[in-house]
């Protein structure tokens, strides 16, 4: 890993000599003229590696949900007036497709048929990768194959059908499939990459034409054939189970089930056996992300988890927190024992130390809005000489696609087809419970859970609820969302796709206080949080004395809010709205500036942009 690590210094680095151009620029994208290039596999590579740069999430840990939120909330999360139709970008951005449709028009200036069949596979995959996130953000869109000049009559297209797109993505994918290297390369794609892609964008289209009603008419398609929701689901399922049954990868395990799942974020070098395809970070290259500094320094934001989303882990056994009697108020210690392992090895739980760190360290409330402190992603306590603590500073590689998710692919895909059974449980489910030493799922025990389906806590789509198959498929979710904690934007795209904007609107509580007082969070023998009332002294501490050394004092109203006034859960957002509009949120806007352009592009529902074509 540390040789690959070398090698692609060199390679990532020269992403930095190529600059983006405007879709609608009539310039070539290179000082070099086609004659000359286009010609060698190296070439290829140098002019694809923007794509890596510009397409891939290089910060997965970083983004926010009904799960996870920040003290300050994103403009998603708050909803309403705080969405508004931009003028210009908001994800309507085509430059990268240009590059890719670019390349796809040079290929023949490449003698050598393998190098052409497989840097043809690479773009087509990245069209596919690129058109998924579109197809999320806006539906429909105009499909474009090739490279346009300011005089082509595509410039004025209207949007194609959500079919057509997917039908398109399908073939482009399939061709990368077919023509991408097999072997293992962590930070190259290669077919098992286009597979896992593959798998995911079938997933995301089967449930969202599913749970969204979703109908479309063969007659302005544009295809011959429009395919079900059932069909997208077959195939996220074939995709994913060609990954687990012909390909080279494996869960990430070295037989320490209390710590394996956290290393696997932590380490520095990305796992071979678990990620397909990663994004590369090297510390004496420069090549650097937040993720530690997210979790440990006070000014990057406070991300956390939320009371609804911890409540959603299993006890240890298998057996449900929530059936526990009052389970409601449970303090900070006492709700994270016996837990399902993963929750000690994603959050601060009590004992909880650095790894390599020579401290038991309680949740701090400067770095954390909920109580629920981050920590899935952060590196040793030495990582890089201690570097890495400062921000910006990390060098753990991080997943885009990996192994773990592609099990729950499969898994979400059999439930939602009917087909989900003790079989498939331990194919996927119970691989993920055993790395961690969780009891296995037992399939035929389930039985529907009613914090899953509470419109305070859960999930309320009638379609779901009305569904023979409801319990596999809620269980299936509440192992997607424990096993890809704080991983992207899966949590998101869930809500998208399964029509459950709503959850947005339930409760973003954090751990429960009884009321003013001294707390040993993680019954260590020290004081962690002092909390006093609003017309109280603020209490003098004597920072001398070991147990008040490290204890924050609060006072509640202003310094921290309680959903019960002077009592209850943590409620960092009390004061702030977080909505979601059923019309209209479910998609992006396209911005005004393009509509102005092309007059042909029609508005998505809900969203006023003043345009009166």
């Amino acid at each position: 890993m540390k040789n690959m690590k070398k090698y692609l210094i060199i390679a990532f680095a020269a992403i930095a000599s190529f600059t983006a151009c405007d879709f609608f620029e009539r310039q070539p994208l290179s000082d070099m003229t086609e004659d000359i290039y286009f010609r060698t596999a190296e070439d290829f590579e140098l002019f694809t590696n923007p794509l890596y740069n510009n397409l891939l999430d290089k910060h997965p840990y970083n983004h926010q949900s009904d799960h996870y939120i920040r003290l300050s909330l994103s403009n998603l999360l708050h909803g309403g007036s705080y969405r508004t139709v931009p003028a210009s970008g908001g994800g309507w951005s085509w430059t990268d497709l240009r590059r890719i449709n670019t390349l796809l028009a040079r290929m023949d200036s490449c003698e050598d048929e393998q190098v052409r069949a497989e840097y043809e596979a690479l773009a087509r995959f990245f069209r596919a990768f690129f058109y998924y996130e579109k197809v999320k953000l806006f539906g429909d869109v105009p499909w474009l194959d090739e490279e346009l000049s300011s005089e082509s009559e595509k410039l004025y297209a209207p949007r194609d059908s959500r079919e057509f797109i997917l039908q398109k993505m399908l073939e482009d994918v399939n061709f990368a499939i077919d023509n991408l290297p097999a072997g293992v390369s962590t930070f190259r794609v290669n077919r098992w990459a286009a597979l896992a892609l593959k798998s995911q964008f079938c997933l995301f289209e089967g449930t969202f034409r599913k749970y969204h009603s979703l109908t479309i008419d063969p007659a302005t398609a544009g295809v011959e054939t429009v395919n079900d929701y059932r069909f997208y689901l077959t195939e996220a399922a074939s995709a994913a189970e060609e990954i687990m049954n012909d390909g080279p990868y494996k869960l990430y395990s070295t037989g320490n089930p209390d710590k394996d799942y956290r290393m696997l974020f932590a380490q520095e070098d990305a796992s071979k056996d678990e990620f397909i395809l990663a994004v590369y970070y090297n510390h004496p290259a420069g090549i650097y992300n937040n993720s530690t500094a997210m979790s440990i320094l006070p000014a990057q934001g406070r991300l956390s988890a939320t009371r609804k989303f911890v409540n959603t882990y299993l006890m240890a056994d298998g057996s449900r927190f929530t059936d526990i009697p009052n389970y409601e108020t449970m303090e900070y210690y006492d709700e994270f024992q016996n837990r399902d392992p993963r929750l000690a090895q994603t959050l601060r739980a009590p004992g909880y130390m650095r790894i390599n760190g020579d401290a038991v360290i309680a949740p701090d409330l400067s770095c954390t809005c909920t109580g629920y402190h981050i920590a899935k992603w952060t590196m040793a306590a030495d990582a890089n000489d201690g570097d890495s603590d400062r921000a910006d500073r990390s060098s753990n590689d991080t997943p885009v696609y990996r192994f773990a998710e592609v099990l729950l692919n499969y898994a979400e895909a059999k439930a939602e087809l009917g087909q989900f059974d003790q079989t498939v449980a331990d194919k996927t489910i119970n691989l993920l419970r055993d790395r961690v030493g969780m009891t296995r799922m037992n399939v035929a025990s389930l039985t529907k859970d009613p914090y899953l389906t509470d419109p305070k806590t859960g999930y309320t789509n009638p379609i779901l609820l009305q569904d023979p198959n409801v319990v596999h498929i809620l269980e299936v979710r509440r192992e997607r969302c424990i096993e890809l904690a704080q991983e992207g934007d899966f949590r998101w795209e869930g809500l998208l796709r399964w029509k459950e904007g709503k959850c947005v609107e339930q409760d973003m509580y954090g751990i429960y206080f009884p009321g003013a007082g001294q707390y040993d969070l993680d019954k260590n023998g020290t004081i962690d949080v002092w909390l006093y009332g609003a017309s109280e002294a603020q209490p003098t501490v004597d920072k001398t004395n070991p147990m008040l050394a490290a204890c924050a004092v609060l006072r509640i109203g202003s310094d921290i809010f309680l959903s019960e006034g002077t009592s209850g859960y943590v409620d960092p957002q009390q004061k702030s709205e977080h909505t979601f509009n059923e019309g209209r949120d479910y998609f992006y806007p396209i911005p005004i500036d393009e509509r102005s352009l092309n007059p042909n592009l029609t508005q998505n529902p809900g969203w006023d942009d003043g345009l009166d074509f």
